[in-house]
């Protein structure tokens, strides 16, 4: 029989002199953890061979993107034995049953080539000479059209010098290949921040965000997913987040009903929407250990060093319960965007299709977002300073201390606290923000569908902006100094 702290027994008896059964089943019904962690999302690298298109690769002019493949641990195949392309128009035809040879030799599972090589792939796609998981760095001029039966990545900056192309043309060259089968990692310049400056850069002909945060090898693991390279990706990003945050995430849960099992009301009393989660109760702890963690890279927006927010405490843990908003709002946009996907053969996937975030705004602005009775967030009436670098919405951050060093919070109060949220943001699928997204988001395959909401980085996302009200679900709110 599990033996009762001291300290449990007032989160068990609720405040009162004596706790009854229900009280201690309810109790312990909070206490298991809500949602089971996915394996690790890359596969097995030692035994994945990668058929490489030597030209154009960059061996000499960037060993970087050649040493981070290799030391992924695949079984590297290099073909060199052909000409480099450098010419507009280069006949690729008679090379093809020499590259076709080597590669039944070494019998890829997933092929790649990049700039002037991609020509060489367009040319086996047309002769027929393969059909499989492929990743192309830069859009090659002469790629056109995707196999329908392939899982094809393709990797594009907006300031690539080489191969200019508009965004536009990249989604529409995409929409050739096959219904989950393609996915577009594209790295572009954000808005201007009201200094001038920008707060992303996209990337050039040579890609320098591949080269960071395990992007080149994770898309090569993307072009063999069953489910599809973009389903892949996005499950890759909390594998960004430290061990005590993804364990945390795990026991709050991932979806509003997981959520709602650790609620002490059925949400509709009137006027009371925040109830204290006790200190010391196992709910606390995991919402003190989200706020608190930190990524396991380098975060992209430093606005103090990382030792400054060691002393930052959480002081007061508030519960956001509200039926009537739930009612409106998060739950019937949670049920249309699992229809949704269900529509384009996804699955849903709690933790992938949604994710937890934090929300920074003044006092006046979260007494609203926590007590109103149809939508808490009202995205395309934001007015935030943030609207102009990734497009309309409401922006949320992964790190919680992003917000608070940012001055999201607004003024603290007298006695020197600040509040933030802490939000399930019901993401879907996601695309890279713009500055021209005026609430309404690229197709992501073919009409009708599109992208549920945006980030900053399709890399690492930073930052998280939503498109409807209904897609963040107000959890928690965090007072702390």
């Amino acid at each position: 029989m599990k033996v009762i702290k001291m300290l449990e027994y007032p989160a068990i008896a609720g405040g009162k002199k004596r706790f009854t059964y229900y009280d201690f089943e309810k109790y312990f019904r909070k206490a298991v953890v809500a949602a089971t962690p996915r394996p690790p999302s890359n596969l097995n690298r030692t035994t994945t061979r990668v058929f490489i298109i030597g030209p154009g690769f960059g061996n000499q002019l960037n060993p970087r993107q050649s040493r981070m493949v290799e030391s992924a641990g695949y079984q590297i195949g290099w073909c060199f034995n052909i000409p480099n392309p450098e010419l507009p128009n280069f006949p690729v035809e008679p090379y093809l049953d020499r590259l076709k040879s080597e590669m039944d030799a070494f019998r890829p599972h997933v092929i790649m080539g990049a700039s002037k090589g991609g020509v060489y792939i367009v040319g086996l796609w047309r002769r027929g000479y393969w059909r499989g998981p492929t990743v192309l760095i830069n859009a090659h001029p002469t790629c056109r059209q995707i196999p329908e039966e392939a899982n094809v990545v393709v990797a594009v900056g907006s300031n690539d010098e080489v191969y200019p192309v508009q965004r536009p043309d990249l989604e529409a060259l995409m929409h050739t290949g096959g219904q989950n089968k393609t996915f577009l990692y594209w790295t572009a310049d954000s808005g201007r921040l009201p200094s001038g400056q920008i707060s992303r850069q996209g990337d050039t002909h040579n890609q320098e965000s591949l080269l960071h945060h395990d992007v080149l090898p994770r898309l090569i693991d993307a072009t063999l997913c069953k489910e599809g390279p973009e389903m892949h990706f996005h499950r890759t990003w909390k594998e960004r987040l430290s061990r005590e945050r993804n364990n945390a995430e795990l026991w709050l849960g991932y979806s509003p009903e997981q959520i709602m099992r650790l609620w002490s009301t059925n949400g509709h009393q009137s006027g009371k929407h925040l109830h204290d989660v006790p200190m010391g109760t196992e709910e606390y702890r995991m919402v003190n250990a989200a706020f608190k963690a930190l990524p396991i890279e380098q975060q992209a927006y430093i606005l103090s060093p990382p030792e400054t927010w060691a002393p930052v405490r959480a002081l007061r843990i508030q519960r956001v319960e509200n039926g009537p908003q739930g009612d409106a709002s998060w739950k019937p946009y949670y049920k249309s965007l699992l229809r949704s996907l269900e529509d384009q053969g996804v699955e849903f996937e709690p933790g992938t299709h949604t994710c937890w975030a934090f929300h920074g705004c003044n006092n006046e602005a979260l007494e609203s977002i926590v007590n109103n009775p149809v939508c808490g967030f009202q995205p395309l009436a934001s007015g935030t300073r943030s609207t102009t670098l990734w497009g309309s919405g409401t922006y949320f951050a992964r790190d919680a201390k992003y917000v608070a060093d940012g001055g999201f919070c607004g003024a603290p109060n007298a006695d020197g606290t600040r509040r933030m949220l802490m939000c399930l943001l019901i993401m879907g699928i996601s695309c890279l923000g713009d500055p021209a997204h005026k609430g309404v988001l690229p197709f992501r395959h073919k009409p009708p569908h599109r992208y549920n909401s945006s980030v900053d980085c399709l890399a690492s996302p930073e930052v998280m902006v939503i498109q409807q009200s209904g897609a963040a679900m107000p959890a928690y709110v965090i007072t702390f100094a």
